[in-house]
């Protein structure tokens, strides 16, 4: 078990080194970091020594050395009282020519725009976009499995029929093209009797200036993120449920005169519903990702929206501290429900 989890978390250290190799490259050289950050009118001397403060004056080769120096929790920087301000580290032991190893929260540099850090940045969306996910996982969970339940009990009638094929529909739409949908529907035309708004944040502020947790606004975009999980839900959950109503210790157990409640509830469910929970763990990541399309649509301020708007306004390091961050997310995720699975069912870990 232990190599097992090892070969995970290595596999997971791998992924996040090319996800790094891969936004450094792909956002590096792209518009002037030093006139973003400046502006335009800003003179040569004091350009320059943005570029060397950046290390834009070194080769690509370098820049990524720096930046991946900057990221690592462990990493070597000069030990002076700039460096200690600038990344907050704690020293582990110095290692010649003025130098250090450290250990440190990873440093995603300084937005061009607001000259704010963009791990607080970030820390900051992350809420409202946890909020969000774990909502929709929870309404993706209990819809899909009481809908997958009611499908495979009532199995080739009209009802099973319908679900199925609005199953089929949920799985082929886009979360954002069902977020315009919702948010026209329930919160633009109904609104006057959902009380749903199409655009609103977790938290708002009130005309005193208190900030107070907005529930409401999450329900659309949580529905609109929550549909395609709920689709797949109901088709393991019914599949699952037909598997083990075909088992012998049912049919044991409808012999032994038990009501069909209590067998669906004893035994069916107990069973039918292992592969199901493991399957949702592992759609939180998931979820994490489509959310930053959804943000957009409904105006919710979370990690998605943050990256979007920084690529809209060529803010290229809080796009790449999000970028980074869901990668982190998702590995993390990832390699939880692996080692679940292995806890699960051994099987898996004599494959690996």
């Amino acid at each position: 078990m232990l190599s097992f989890i090892t070969k995970r978390i290595l596999y997971g250290i791998f992924v996040l080194f090319g996800v790094i190799f891969i936004v450094f490259f792909l956002f590096n050289g792209l518009g002037d970091p030093a006139r973003l950050t400046l502006g335009q009118r800003a003179d040569v001397a004091t350009l320059e020594a943005v570029n060397k403060e950046l290390g834009l004056d070194k080769p690509r080769s370098i820049q990524f050395l720096m930046y991946l120096n900057d990221v690592l929790p462990i990493s070597v920087h000069e030990d002076n009282t700039n460096n200690q301000e600038k990344y907050n580290y704690t020293k582990l032991f110095g290692i010649g020519g003025g130098n250090a190893l450290v250990v440190k929260a990873p440093y995603l540099r300084r937005s061009y725009q607001s000259k704010r850090l963009v791990s607080e940045m970030i820390s900051e969306a992350i809420v409202p976009t946890a909020c969000l996910a774990i909502a929709s996982i929870i309404l993706a969970t209990i819809i899909g499995i009481t809908l997958g339940v009611i499908a495979a009990l009532k199995q080739f009638s009209f009802i099973d029929n319908s679900i199925l094929v609005t199953s089929v529909l949920g799985i082929s739409q886009p979360s954002y093209f069902s977020g315009i949908i919702l948010a026209l529907i329930f919160g633009y035309w109904l609104h006057d009797y959902t009380g749903l708004n199409y655009t609103g944040q977790l938290f708002e502020v009130d005309d005193f200036g208190d900030r107070h947790l907005a529930l409401k606004n999450l329900i659309l975009p949580a529905l609109a993120l929550g549909i395609r999980p709920i689709a797949i839900i109901v088709q393991l959950t019914r599949s699952s449920v037909l598997d083990v109503l075909s088992q012998d210790y049912v049919r044991t157990a409808y012999a032994k005169g038990q009501s069909r409640f209590k067998v669906i509830a004893k035994h069916v469910l107990r069973n039918a519903l292992n592969p199901v929970m493991t399957a949702i763990s592992g759609w939180l990541a998931a979820i994490l990702a489509g959310a930053y399309f959804v943000e957009i649509i409904f105006d919710y301020k979370g990690l998605g929206y943050l990256t979007i708007t920084a690529l809209n306004n060529l803010d290229f390091p809080v796009a790449m501290g999000s970028v980074l961050f869901a990668a982190v997310i998702f590995v993390v995720v990832n390699i939880i429900v692996d080692i679940l699975y292995g806890v699960l069912d051994p099987r898996v870990r004599l494959k690996n």
